[in-house]
Protein backbone atom coordinates (compact mmCIF):
# COMPACT_ATOMS: atom_id res chain seq x y z
CA UNK A 1 0.00 0.00 0.00
CA UNK A 2 2.21 2.90 0.89
CA UNK A 3 5.12 3.67 -1.32
CA UNK A 4 3.18 1.66 -3.80
CA UNK A 5 0.21 1.31 -4.60
CA UNK A 6 -0.47 4.77 -2.74
CA UNK A 7 1.25 8.29 -3.71
CA UNK A 8 3.43 9.76 -0.79
CA UNK A 9 1.63 11.49 1.58
CA UNK A 10 -1.99 10.40 0.37
CA UNK A 11 -4.34 7.56 1.37
CA UNK A 12 -6.11 7.84 -2.20
CA UNK A 13 -5.67 5.31 -5.36
CA UNK A 14 -4.99 6.83 -7.68
CA UNK A 15 -7.75 6.53 -10.92
CA UNK A 16 -5.11 4.82 -12.96
CA UNK A 17 -4.51 2.18 -10.05
CA UNK A 18 -7.52 1.68 -9.84
CA UNK A 19 -8.98 0.82 -12.71
CA UNK A 20 -5.76 -1.40 -13.87
CA UNK A 21 -6.83 -3.46 -10.50
CA UNK A 22 -9.94 -4.10 -11.81
CA UNK A 23 -9.18 -4.65 -15.55
CA UNK A 24 -6.31 -7.28 -14.06
CA UNK A 25 -9.49 -8.69 -11.96
CA UNK A 26 -11.54 -8.49 -14.78
CA UNK A 27 -8.70 -10.53 -17.76
CA UNK A 28 -8.72 -13.57 -15.24
CA UNK A 29 -5.61 -12.59 -12.87
CA UNK A 30 -5.76 -13.18 -9.16
CA UNK A 31 -4.98 -9.72 -7.76
CA UNK A 32 -3.50 -9.71 -3.91
CA UNK A 33 -2.75 -6.90 -1.39
CA UNK A 34 0.15 -7.28 0.57
CA UNK A 35 1.05 -4.77 3.68
CA UNK A 36 2.28 -4.50 6.50
CA UNK A 37 -0.35 -2.65 7.52
CA UNK A 38 -3.65 -4.61 9.74
CA UNK A 39 -6.99 -5.09 7.87
CA UNK A 40 -8.29 -2.42 9.90
CA UNK A 41 -6.08 0.05 8.82
CA UNK A 42 -6.29 -1.66 5.10
CA UNK A 43 -10.13 -2.53 3.92
CA UNK A 44 -11.14 0.99 4.30
CA UNK A 45 -8.47 2.76 1.76
CA UNK A 46 -10.10 0.16 -1.16
CA UNK A 47 -13.45 1.00 -0.68
CA UNK A 48 -13.49 3.27 -3.89
CA UNK A 49 -11.40 0.82 -5.81
CA UNK A 50 -13.92 -1.53 -7.07
CA UNK A 51 -12.21 -4.76 -5.47
CA UNK A 52 -14.09 -8.27 -5.84
CA UNK A 53 -15.02 -9.33 -1.95
CA UNK A 54 -12.81 -12.40 -2.47
CA UNK A 55 -9.77 -10.60 -3.20
CA UNK A 56 -7.06 -11.49 -1.06
CA UNK A 57 -5.50 -9.06 1.55
CA UNK A 58 -1.70 -10.16 3.32
CA UNK A 59 -1.47 -7.62 6.33
CA UNK A 60 0.21 -7.38 9.46
CA UNK A 61 3.22 -8.41 7.15
CA UNK A 62 1.95 -11.59 6.14
CA UNK A 63 0.64 -12.50 10.00
CA UNK A 64 -3.23 -12.41 8.58
CA UNK A 65 -4.23 -13.38 4.88
CA UNK A 66 -8.56 -12.26 4.47
CA UNK A 67 -10.54 -11.91 1.70
CA UNK A 68 -11.44 -8.24 1.10
CA UNK A 69 -14.90 -8.95 2.86
CA UNK A 70 -13.44 -9.79 6.12
CA UNK A 71 -13.12 -13.90 6.10
CA UNK A 72 -10.15 -15.29 7.45
CA UNK A 73 -7.65 -17.24 4.94
CA UNK A 74 -4.82 -17.40 6.46
CA UNK A 75 -3.16 -16.73 9.76
CA UNK A 76 -0.51 -16.90 12.64
CA UNK A 77 0.10 -15.73 15.92
CA UNK A 78 2.99 -14.32 18.03
CA UNK A 79 3.48 -16.29 21.16
CA UNK A 80 2.59 -13.94 24.12
CA UNK A 81 5.42 -14.93 26.34
CA UNK A 82 7.77 -14.02 23.18
CA UNK A 83 5.86 -10.39 23.57
CA UNK A 84 6.37 -9.91 26.52
CA UNK A 85 9.74 -10.87 26.73
CA UNK A 86 10.59 -8.62 23.85
CA UNK A 87 8.98 -5.20 25.41
CA UNK A 88 11.74 -5.54 28.34
CA UNK A 89 14.28 -5.24 25.51
CA UNK A 90 12.80 -2.67 23.31
CA UNK A 91 11.39 -0.47 26.45
CA UNK A 92 12.77 2.91 26.10
CA UNK A 93 13.31 3.25 22.16
CA UNK A 94 10.64 4.57 20.16
CA UNK A 95 6.92 3.76 20.18
CA UNK A 96 6.09 -0.05 20.86
CA UNK A 97 2.41 -1.36 20.04
CA UNK A 98 0.76 -4.70 19.51
CA UNK A 99 -1.95 -5.78 17.20
CA UNK A 100 -4.40 -8.42 18.64
CA UNK A 101 -6.46 -10.47 16.62
CA UNK A 102 -10.04 -9.36 17.51
CA UNK A 103 -12.95 -7.80 15.57
CA UNK A 104 -13.69 -4.94 17.74
CA UNK A 105 -11.91 -1.88 19.44
CA UNK A 106 -9.35 -1.44 20.85
CA UNK A 107 -7.16 -3.73 19.15
CA UNK A 108 -3.71 -1.92 19.32
CA UNK A 109 -2.04 -2.20 23.10
CA UNK A 110 0.08 0.96 23.15
CA UNK A 111 2.19 1.42 26.31
CA UNK A 112 3.41 5.24 25.92
CA UNK A 113 1.68 7.73 24.05
CA UNK A 114 3.76 10.61 25.14
CA UNK A 115 6.43 9.18 23.41
CA UNK A 116 4.36 10.01 20.04
CA UNK A 117 5.62 12.63 17.83
CA UNK A 118 5.82 13.41 13.89
CA UNK A 119 4.67 11.19 11.71
CA UNK A 120 3.98 8.62 14.50
CA UNK A 121 1.40 11.52 15.72
CA UNK A 122 -0.65 11.19 12.24
CA UNK A 123 -0.68 7.18 13.01
CA UNK A 124 -2.08 7.58 16.46
CA UNK A 125 -5.09 9.99 15.30
CA UNK A 126 -5.77 7.57 12.49
CA UNK A 127 -5.84 4.64 14.88
CA UNK A 128 -7.81 7.09 18.23
CA UNK A 129 -10.23 4.65 18.38
CA UNK A 130 -8.46 1.09 18.11
CA UNK A 131 -5.87 1.93 20.81
CA UNK A 132 -5.69 1.21 23.77
CA UNK A 133 -3.03 2.67 26.20
CA UNK A 134 -1.10 0.68 28.94
CA UNK A 135 1.73 0.67 31.39
CA UNK A 136 3.73 -1.30 31.45
CA UNK A 137 2.23 -3.11 27.92
CA UNK A 138 3.06 -6.72 29.30
CA UNK A 139 -0.03 -6.18 31.69
CA UNK A 140 -1.96 -6.27 28.35
CA UNK A 141 -0.40 -9.27 26.87
CA UNK A 142 -1.53 -12.51 29.09
CA UNK A 143 -1.40 -15.96 27.69
CA UNK A 144 -4.51 -16.09 26.76
CA UNK A 145 -4.58 -13.29 24.27
CA UNK A 146 -4.54 -13.71 20.42
CA UNK A 147 -1.78 -11.23 18.68
CA UNK A 148 -0.50 -10.73 15.64
CA UNK A 149 2.41 -9.02 15.66
CA UNK A 150 4.48 -6.30 17.57
CA UNK A 151 6.10 -2.68 16.30
CA UNK A 152 8.32 -0.84 17.28
CA UNK A 153 9.12 2.83 15.49
CA UNK A 154 10.79 5.44 15.94
CA UNK A 155 13.81 6.92 14.36
CA UNK A 156 16.42 5.67 11.97
CA UNK A 157 18.82 5.50 14.70
CA UNK A 158 16.53 4.32 17.24
CA UNK A 159 15.24 1.21 15.08
CA UNK A 160 18.79 0.85 14.41
CA UNK A 161 19.45 0.34 18.33
CA UNK A 162 16.28 -1.73 18.42
CA UNK A 163 17.39 -4.13 16.01
CA UNK A 164 20.98 -4.37 17.45
CA UNK A 165 19.30 -5.18 20.54
CA UNK A 166 16.58 -7.81 19.54
CA UNK A 167 19.76 -9.52 17.85
CA UNK A 168 21.69 -9.38 20.95
CA UNK A 169 18.59 -10.86 23.09
CA UNK A 170 18.15 -14.13 23.89
CA UNK A 171 14.79 -14.20 22.28
CA UNK A 172 16.85 -13.81 19.13
CA UNK A 173 15.69 -16.86 16.28
CA UNK A 174 12.65 -16.83 17.92
CA UNK A 175 10.57 -14.29 15.91
CA UNK A 176 10.73 -12.74 12.99
CA UNK A 177 12.20 -8.75 12.68
CA UNK A 178 11.20 -7.20 9.49
CA UNK A 179 11.76 -3.31 8.92
CA UNK A 180 10.11 -0.76 6.87
CA UNK A 181 12.23 2.57 6.95
CA UNK A 182 11.38 6.09 5.41
CA UNK A 183 14.70 8.04 5.52
CA UNK A 184 12.79 11.36 3.93
CA UNK A 185 10.91 11.22 7.08
CA UNK A 186 13.54 10.15 9.70
CA UNK A 187 10.83 7.15 10.61
CA UNK A 188 12.01 3.36 10.65
CA UNK A 189 9.46 0.91 11.92
CA UNK A 190 10.29 -3.13 13.23
CA UNK A 191 7.59 -5.41 12.88
CA UNK A 192 7.55 -8.22 15.43
CA UNK A 193 6.06 -11.58 13.72
CA UNK A 194 5.45 -15.39 14.50
CA UNK A 195 9.01 -17.61 13.54
CA UNK A 196 8.90 -17.78 9.50
CA UNK A 197 5.91 -15.15 8.62
CA UNK A 198 6.83 -12.80 6.16
CA UNK A 199 5.02 -11.23 2.88
CA UNK A 200 6.58 -14.25 1.16
CA UNK A 201 5.53 -16.65 3.27
CA UNK A 202 1.70 -15.54 3.21
CA UNK A 203 1.87 -15.26 -0.83
CA UNK A 204 3.71 -18.72 -1.24
CA UNK A 205 0.79 -20.25 0.92
CA UNK A 206 -1.96 -18.18 -1.04
CA UNK A 207 -0.68 -19.44 -4.55
CA UNK A 208 -0.31 -22.86 -2.71
CA UNK A 209 -3.67 -22.68 -2.16
CA UNK A 210 -5.27 -21.05 -5.38
CA UNK A 211 -2.80 -23.44 -7.51
CA UNK A 212 -0.89 -20.59 -8.84
CA UNK A 213 2.96 -21.92 -9.71
CA UNK A 214 4.89 -19.63 -8.38
CA UNK A 215 6.74 -18.62 -11.68
CA UNK A 216 2.95 -17.13 -12.79
CA UNK A 217 3.56 -14.57 -9.81
CA UNK A 218 4.42 -11.27 -10.12
CA UNK A 219 5.02 -8.93 -6.80
CA UNK A 220 5.46 -5.33 -6.38
CA UNK A 221 6.93 -3.33 -3.46
CA UNK A 222 8.87 -0.30 -2.65
CA UNK A 223 10.56 -1.13 0.69
CA UNK A 224 12.55 -3.94 2.98
CA UNK A 225 9.89 -5.35 4.06
CA UNK A 226 9.12 -6.12 0.83
CA UNK A 227 12.36 -7.42 -0.39
CA UNK A 228 11.54 -11.49 0.29
CA UNK A 229 8.62 -11.68 -1.28
CA UNK A 230 10.38 -10.12 -4.73
CA UNK A 231 12.65 -12.97 -4.24
CA UNK A 232 10.32 -15.28 -4.31
CA UNK A 233 7.90 -13.95 -7.29
CA UNK A 234 8.50 -15.60 -10.70
CA UNK A 235 8.65 -11.26 -11.51
CA UNK A 236 9.45 -9.31 -8.62
CA UNK A 237 9.53 -5.46 -8.96
CA UNK A 238 10.73 -2.88 -7.35
CA UNK A 239 8.65 0.35 -7.20
CA UNK A 240 11.42 3.77 -8.86
CA UNK A 241 11.04 5.43 -5.21
CA UNK A 242 12.69 2.78 -3.41
CA UNK A 243 15.89 4.00 -1.53
CA UNK A 244 18.83 3.82 -3.32
CA UNK A 245 20.34 0.87 -1.22
CA UNK A 246 17.22 -1.36 -2.60
CA UNK A 247 17.94 -0.38 -6.56
CA UNK A 248 21.39 -0.80 -6.07
CA UNK A 249 20.12 -4.57 -5.19
CA UNK A 250 17.85 -5.24 -7.70
CA UNK A 251 20.28 -6.13 -10.57
CA UNK A 252 22.01 -8.73 -8.31
CA UNK A 253 18.52 -10.01 -7.45
CA UNK A 254 17.12 -10.03 -10.41
CA UNK A 255 14.63 -7.50 -10.09
CA UNK A 256 13.06 -5.40 -12.74
CA UNK A 257 12.93 -1.70 -11.65
CA UNK A 258 9.14 0.28 -12.38
CA UNK A 259 8.31 3.59 -12.41
CA UNK A 260 7.78 5.48 -8.91
CA UNK A 261 4.63 5.45 -7.18
CA UNK A 262 3.81 8.59 -8.19
CA UNK A 263 3.68 7.80 -11.76
CA UNK A 264 1.35 5.22 -11.16
CA UNK A 265 3.73 2.13 -11.45
CA UNK A 266 1.50 -0.54 -10.21
CA UNK A 267 -0.95 0.51 -12.65
CA UNK A 268 1.98 0.81 -15.37
CA UNK A 269 3.16 -2.79 -14.79
CA UNK A 270 -0.11 -4.44 -14.58
CA UNK A 271 -1.02 -2.73 -17.92
CA UNK A 272 1.84 -4.73 -19.57
CA UNK A 273 0.89 -7.80 -17.28
CA UNK A 274 -3.16 -7.90 -18.53
CA UNK A 275 -1.25 -7.41 -22.02
CA UNK A 276 1.08 -10.41 -21.91
CA UNK A 277 -1.83 -12.42 -19.54
CA UNK A 278 -4.66 -12.05 -22.82
CA UNK A 279 -1.28 -12.44 -25.45
CA UNK A 280 -1.07 -16.08 -23.97
CA UNK A 281 -4.57 -16.83 -24.06
CA UNK A 282 -5.62 -16.23 -27.23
Amino acid sequence: MDGTLLPDFSTIVSSRNQRALRDAQEAGIIVAIATGRRQAFTAPLLENVGLRADTPLITSNGAVTRSYSGERIDFTHLEPKIARGLCGVLRGLGLLAFTLDKATNPDLIVEDLALVKGRLAKWVESNRLSIQEVRPIENALGDDVDLIQGMAAGTIAEMIEAEQRLLASSWAGQFECIRTAYPGNDLSILDLLPKGVSKSSALERLARRLGIAQEETMAIGDNWNDESMLDWAGTGVLMGNATEELRDLAPRRGWQIGPTNREDGVAVMLEKAIADFSSARV
